[in-house]
């Protein structure tokens, strides 16, 4: 599958962005999805995933202003971020997994290239 993300930009600390990854070339409803970050200097690190059924799973560092949803008709996942701090800053990937995802990069077999977020104070 692949996947392409984008939303991203500049934006004042105190916004909102939503961002969405188009997949394509798998059945996407079969995979489970994933949002990770990966701040300048930093590792890349979990933010939030959905399952087939849509359940969702959120970092604590994001939850409350951080929800992830699944177009299955679409073949698109979102991310929308409210209140943006500027700690959000980071490029921002979505991955597919056909087996469990959660919230480990290594499980998830297939990336996006990323889109940028830029967090004004």
């Amino acid at each position: 599958v692949q996947l392409q993300a984008c939303g991203g930009g500049l934006v004042q600390a105190g916004g909102s962005l939503r961002l969405s990854c188009a997949a394509s070339g798998g059945t996407f409803s079969s995979y489970v999805m994933g949002w990770f970050r990966q701040a300048p200097g930093k590792e890349r690190e979990f933010v939030a995933y959905i399952r087939r059924s849509g359940a969702t799973y959120y970092a604590d560092s994001v939850k409350g202003r951080f929800t992830m949803s699944r177009d299955n008709a679409k073949n698109t996942v979102y991310l929308r971020i409210d209140t943006l701090k500027p700690e959000d800053t980071a490029v921002y990937y979505c991955a597919a997994d056909q087996n469990f995802g959660g919230t480990v990069p290594g499980r998830y077999a297939y990336w996006g290239q990323g889109t940028l977020v830029t967090v004004s104070s």
